[in-house]
């Protein structure tokens, strides 16, 4: 891949949650790309580097208005905002005419088929120069892995368990994100429908049935995937699917044990394992785990900002 010429400048709008974190410390490494702004309501004037210790620039905390993000002129804008926040940043650079790539964290372009839905293991063949790009969800991201290589052999609805740490819930105050309220304790909530589960569905054209949990750890998920299948398979060939599905692939890693979530924290791949089938050879289990602030959302989104510039999509990505 050819590095381009020049420094590609990156905004990341909603920068106070963790994801947002992991962004900054991402691009502050990056060898091609620098920080435009970082926005956040609560720590505006601030220094960057007074709350992210790997970014040593001079940069701080704005808030601007979202008619005022496409004067700020950044090559790329990252949105970490919640659900259902996006559409009007979106809206300001349309108006303005302003045409950067928009990498967008949210669930709100999802489901759009104009925008690139940027799971690259999965849909790189479908890039063509997009500049809008819909970040997958972090369990959509397991999930698809982890189904994707039997994805023609299935016989019926794929149930998903999951568990994240309380991380996913964001920084905003709930019982999700409560450690007191999560000491000893496994949270089910979103039973059924939850935008992962819908997301997953469409993605690989199957019914996706996803049981999510969160827990008392901070990061990381892990997803124990039950899969019907068509036709009896041995062990040695499903797994022999999988590995050949993800070879050369850096951020999917398939192991024969099943992983540990305590295993995942502060990494950048998915791991994939555990492969066991019935004594019939006619369902079979995975496991995946991946941390979800990385892989799961700012990892991601710097493989997409890669790809969209041109570069190597693992560049700025520690192995």
């Amino acid at each position: 891949m050819e590095h381009p010429d020049v420094t590609k400048s990156v905004g990341i709008v909603g920068a106070r949650g963790y994801v947002g974190a992991e962004l900054i410390r991402l691009i502050a490494a990056h060898p091609d790309f620098e920080l435009a702004f970082v926005s956040s309501r609560e720590l505006v004037g601030q220094r960057v580097a007074d709350h992210i210790a790997e970014y040593q620039g001079e940069l701080r905390y704005t808030s601007p208005s979202h008619e005022e993000l496409p004067a700020l002129g950044a090559d790329a804008v990252v949105l970490a905002l919640p659900n259902g926040k996006a559409e009007a940043c979106v809206a300001a650079f349309d108006t303005a005419g302003t045409d950067p790539v928009i990498v967008d964290l949210s669930a709100d372009y999802r489901f759009d088929d104009g925008w690139y839905y940027g799971l690259p293991e999965l849909t790189r063949a479908k890039y063509s120069g997009q500049r809008r790009i819909s970040n997958p969800g972090c369990y959509a991201t397991a999930m698809q892995l982890a189904v994707a290589p039997m994805v023609d052999a299935l016989a019926g609805p794929v149930q998903c368990f999951g568990v994240s740490g309380y991380s996913g819930a964001g920084t905003s105050p709930s019982d999700k994100n409560d450690p007191e309220k999560l000491r000893d304790n496994l949270m089910p909530y979103a039973l059924t429908n939850h935008v992962h589960e819908r997301e997953v569905s469409r993605q690989l054209g199957h019914e996706v049935q996803f049981l999510p949990h969160v827990a008392p750890h901070f990061r990381g998920l892990t997803i124990t995937a039950n899969l019907p299948l068509s036709k009896a398979f041995a062990r040695e060939e499903v797994v022999s699917r999988y590995v050949d599905r993800y070879a050369g692939e850096p951020l999917v890693e398939v192991g024969d044990e099943a992983p540990w979530v305590s295993a995942i924290a502060g990494r950048h791949h998915v791991e994939l394992g555990g492969f066991t089938l019935t004594p019939d050879g006619r369902r079979l289990v995975v496991v995946a785990t991946e941390d979800n602030l990385l892989k799961g959302a700012a990892t991601q989104a710097l493989q997409n900002l890669n790809l969209a510039f041109g570069l190597d999509e693992m560049a700025g990505i520690p192995r």
